[in-house]
């Protein structure tokens, strides 16, 4: 190859890259050689990771005229650089498994001369990073899912206190915290012991579990275990006060996006929580993602790809965005439950084949191109119906009928249906 060959693959001519650290960081700035036409002057700079320290890489990087800066999104490490930098110049994050280090060659100067090679041949692609309100719309709605976790495992602590008085209750009715549980724990806290008049606390449906609830609540509750109690009491609803405070704020955030809510709420197995996590996600906007496989594809609900020799051998998916990746396994396991559903019909027809844990990946697969186009062209979810995929291919239902009916020993013949009189 020619060097006019190798000067036309260059796509910018002056490029940078950062590799970062938590005290420091190291810049190499990628520029035509002024003394030897077709070659590259590689000028490495150490900054401190400090504001000021930020603003002198600033003042660097305009002096040397680049044209992109490559950046390794390592750990959060990034995101105060990437702030500062990002009105004034232009930044590319790349995802850390797109680029390995060259092997016998891993040193920091070393690495930013790589990203600044990579840049200036157009070898990365540069990560989605939201708006400034949409990053702080991601902070609230993380942190309101780790909220709720905690909750989640407070009450099952407070279910092992009460296991070990030897009551029974979580074995009669299924959310301890609920209207029964509460009035429960609430007279076991007043000291009220007698089974027959706590299980007479009963609400709604649970009334009906009265002689259960009896025998379940025969137990030892000593002082220690109301205290215990109360503790885990006091915690779930202080933790429940800051979803609530949460839940507040991240509706305010959202009055633009209502038509989007409501939308992404005909969704099977998406509610509103699940709706508005997906747009603190993806900023509602499909405009980074052409298709809806490319956002299939961050999320990390494709099929992965690995061929060789022309044989397609089994890949794995990547792991995409992960607050997505969960809600979608979630939300695919309740959306398969209607088992009139067109979502249901496609999982039982595929994990016959693949198995159940590739069945629900495939779900997941489904609802990530539903939400693109819902999201894309501002629409509810259409239902297919549970019949969609028999009309589709009548044929192959037909065959797979005559199959299993052969397995039982018995034939089947299939003849029209006469039209009707007039």
């Amino acid at each position: 190859m020619s060097r006019q060959d190798v000067k036309d693959e260059v796509i910018h001519l002056r490029s940078a890259g950062v590799d970062l650290g938590k005290r420091f960081l190291l810049a190499c700035a990628r520029t035509p050689s002024p003394t030897r036409p077709g070659n590259w002057t590689l000028e490495t700079e150490r900054f401190g990771t400090t504001r000021t320290e930020v603003l002198r890489l600033l003042a660097w990087l305009q002096e040397h005229r680049v044209e992109v800066v490559v950046i390794e999104a390592t750990s959060d490490y990034w995101r105060s650089i990437y702030y500062t930098l990002q009105p004034h110049l232009n930044l590319m994050l790349v995802n850390p498994a797109h680029l390995k280090g060259i092997r016998g060659r891993k040193t920091d100067p070393s690495d930013a001369a790589f990203l600044a090679r990579a840049g200036a041949s157009g070898l990365v692609m540069a990560s989605f990073v939201p708006a400034c309100e949409i990053r702080e719309l991601r902070d609230l709605t993380r942190r309101r899912t780790e909220i709720v976790r905690a909750v989640g495992r407070e009450a099952q602590r407070l279910e092992k206190e009460l296991e070990d008085t030897g009551m029974k209750l979580t074995s009669v009715i299924s959310d301890v915290t609920g209207a029964t549980g509460r009035a429960i724990l609430t007279a076991l806290l007043g000291g009220e012991r007698d089974p027959n008049r706590l299980a007479d606390l009963a609400c709604g449906k649970a009334r009906q579990k009265i002689p259960a609830l009896v025998e379940a609540l025969d137990g030892e509750f000593t002082d220690h275990h109301a205290f215990m109690v109360r503790h885990y009491l006091d915690e779930i609803d202080r933790l429940r006060g800051i979803v609530a405070a949460f839940d507040a704020r991240v509706t305010a955030m959202l009055t633009d996006h209502q038509q989007d809510l409501d939308n992404l709420d005909t969704i099977p197995g998406i509610g509103r929580l699940a709706a508005e996590i997906i747009i603190a996600e993806t900023g509602g906007d499909m405009a980074p993602f052409a298709t809806a496989g490319h956002l299939a594809s961050w999320i990390g609900v494709c099929p992965g790809q690995n061929e060789s020799a022309g044989v397609n051998k089994s890949g794995r998916t990547r792991a995409g965005n992960s607050h997505l990746k969960r809600l979608l396994g979630v939300a695919a396991m309740s959306a398969i439950k209607d088992k009139t559903s067109y979502l249901a019909v496609f999982y039982r027809r595929i994990a016959t084949r693949r198995g159940g844990k590739r069945a629900l990946a495939a779900v997941m697969h489904k609802l990530a191109i539903a939400i693109w186009h819902i999201l894309h062209d501002t629409v509810p979810y259409r239902e297919l119906g549970a019949d969609h995929l028999s009309a589709r291919t009548p044929e192959r239902t037909m065959r797979r009928m005559i199959k299993e009916a052969n397995r039982l020993g018995l034939t089947l013949r299939f003849e029209p249906i006469a039209a009707a009189c007039p």
